[in-house]
């Protein structure tokens, strides 16, 4: 099976509190990257797509990673790579000249040309969180499509049981292949993915596997090439604009009250919420 992953690098979201904003823009100077925690999740769900469990060494299929960005995105890539992808594709962009119509567009045109068996996708970026391009690329490509995967059953690399996370519990659809899925965190549970080449009692550490060194610097040698966004689509138009941003109101210190009443009361006359 071979596996195409977009990758995002997006600020770490742990330091959301270093988010400054001036003169209506972002200011990113000083934040941390890392990639986007839903795609880190969709590539360990292909690295265990693509393996047997018992000797995850063996790749048993093609892990694909591609990211939008400039050239120090390339770290992002190398990290996939030091976890097991074996290829890489950099599109040369940045973050101000990309909507997710157009990353959707132009992955189009990289899965017609890679022609892979799947597209997974982190189910949306943590910073912008739009939640767009999987569904949208799934309708470009007319292939099936599966949303916020929390389990995948590989048959045979002919179709995939996929469990998805819905309002009240799990509904549970098979895709035919090729087909674009998009996972959710609990995708990386022990027992959340299953390949054909795994054993069912085998149980994988909870979590995205980490890279050793050997295997960081065995990273440096593998594939990665860059690709302009013009070669995979003409037409660069951004269908969403942001105009400007601006911080939430800063809140208003709590206060503490002597009883239930007085709560009830302060809710009423100050509050008004009740």
């Amino acid at each position: 099976m071979k596996i195409l992953v977009p990758l995002k690098r997006v600020a770490d979201p742990d330091n959301a509190n270093k988010v400054k904003v001036n003169a209506g823009k972002l200011e990113t100077t000083g934040l941390e990257w890392k990639p986007n925690p839903f795609d880190e999740y969709a590539v360990e769900t292909a690295l265990r797509l693509t393996e047997n469990g018992a000797n995850p060494k063996a790749r048993l299929g093609e892990v694909v990673v591609v990211t939008f960005g400039a050239k120090d995105t390339e770290t992002t890539l190398r990290s996939a790579l030091a976890t097991g992808a074996d290829r890489a594709i950099r599109v040369d962009s940045t973050d101000d000249k990309l909507d997710g119509d157009l990353v959707a567009r132009a992955l189009k045109a990289l899965v017609e040309k890679e022609k892979p068996d799947l597209v997974l996708c982190g189910k949306q970026a943590v910073d912008g969180d739009s939640n767009q391009v999987a569904q949208l690329l799934a309708e470009y490509l007319g292939w099936p499509q599966a949303t916020f995967a929390g389990t995948i059953k590989s048959e045979d690399d002919k179709s995939l049981l996929v469990g998805r996370e819905v309002d009240g519990g799990t509904i549970h659809l098979r895709v035919t292949l090729p087909a674009v899925v998009s996972v959710d965190l609990r995708i990386v549970a022990p027992k959340s993915v299953k390949s054909k080449h795994t054993a069912d009692s085998h149980a994988y550490p909870d979590g995205v596997r980490f890279a050793a060194l050997m295997a960081i610097m065995a990273a440096k040698k593998k594939p990665l090439v860059e690709v302009k966004l013009a070669d995979l689509t003409s037409d660069v138009a951004l269908k969403i604009a942001y105009t400007s941003f601006e911080l939430p109101p800063a809140r208003k210190a709590g206060i503490k009250v002597k009883s239930v009443s007085e709560l009830v009361e302060k809710l009423k006359s100050e509050a008004k919420v009740l």
